[in-house]
């Protein structure tokens, strides 16, 4: 069975005064269920995760598994360069309540094909939920090849993969060889619709963090059999797509979130406010797509 399907949102991590604001965390949470988002990650990319102290890591994991109680299929970001540290978050998320571990291959130590394999494994065997695997070539500097995934998915705990190489050759040949094996889900929003062509399952989405019942009805109107309506929803909210990469995630995002009043737009170092330029590019887009 499959984790989830449809539109998981890569929920941002909500500061103030350089704090984690579960005030805002739990509004932004009960916002998501209500615009229709059929999962939340908490502590990914978009999380901010790389400058988490360890206690605020486990708090935020801890705290999420407590609010969400059930209500959507809870994915916990535990992915580590460090296998052992990697393996000591996903038992906590366990024990927090996490329905599913999403796990990034090593970063800057990296590895060969046979090490991604070592770690996942390593992990996936010292946890019982699920795990679904995360290939971002652009963060991690190595490409989890196809033949490596076929591999992992033969792990009786691995149901899934984020694919956010932007390689749909490679995308479709998982899917080949893979099959019912392991669930693939998109990992770049402007890719949803080839990706569910392919069989994908869904999207662990940045864009959902502000367009959240659109990215959950553009996989679910194409699980519906509507193409034709999948498509067009797949051409509106690539403005937004794109505008969420005009820099580094999850800088637009939370800048947007911020212009939206959806969260104060705080951010932790090395990450600091858009450029004058860029932001003036996104307000625009926001305007167009309506949301300011």
């Amino acid at each position: 069975m499959s984790i989830f399907t449809g539109s998981c949102v890569a929920l941002i991590t909500p500061f103030k005064n350089n704090k984690i604001d579960y005030e805002r965390f739990h509004q932004l949470i009960d916002w998501q269920i209500e615009q229709g988002t059929d999962a939340i990650l908490i502590a990914g990319t978009t999380g901010e995760t790389s400058t988490l102290t360890d206690p605020e890591h486990l708090d935020i994991l801890q705290d999420a598994g407590k609010y969400i109680n059930g209500r959507v299929p809870f994915v916990a970001g535990t992915g580590s360069n460090d296998t052992a540290y990697s393996i000591m978050l996903s038992k906590q998320a366990e024990k927090a309540g996490a329905d599913a571990a999403l796990i990034i291959n090593p970063y800057y130590n990296k590895s060969t094909q046979k090490g991604v394999i070592a770690h996942i494994k390593a992990i996936a065997n010292a946890i019982t939920i699920p795990v679904i695997i995360y290939n971002v070539p652009s963060r991690t500097g190595l490409n989890i090849e196809v033949s490596t995934i076929q591999e992992l998915s033969k792990i009786s705990n691995v149901a899934g993969v984020k694919e956010a190489s932007g390689d749909i050759s490679q995308i479709t040949e998982i899917a080949r060889l893979c099959g019912d094996d392991i669930d693939i889900y998109c990992g770049n929003d402007d890719h949803v619709l080839p990706v569910l062509a392919v069989g994908g399952k869904g999207v662990i989405s940045v864009s959902a963090n502000i367009i959240p019942k659109d990215m959950h009805d553009l996989v679910a109107t194409f699980m519906d059999g509507n193409l034709e309506k999948a498509r067009e929803l797949q051409f509106k909210t690539n403005l937004i797509n794109r505008a969420m990469f005009y820099e580094t995630n999850p800088i637009p995002v939370k800048t947007a979130m911020g212009l939206m009043g959806l969260d104060t737009g705080e951010m932790r170092l090395p990450l600091i406010e858009m450029e004058d330029v860029n932001q003036e590019k996104l307000v625009a887009d926001l305007k167009t797509y309506g949301l300011l």
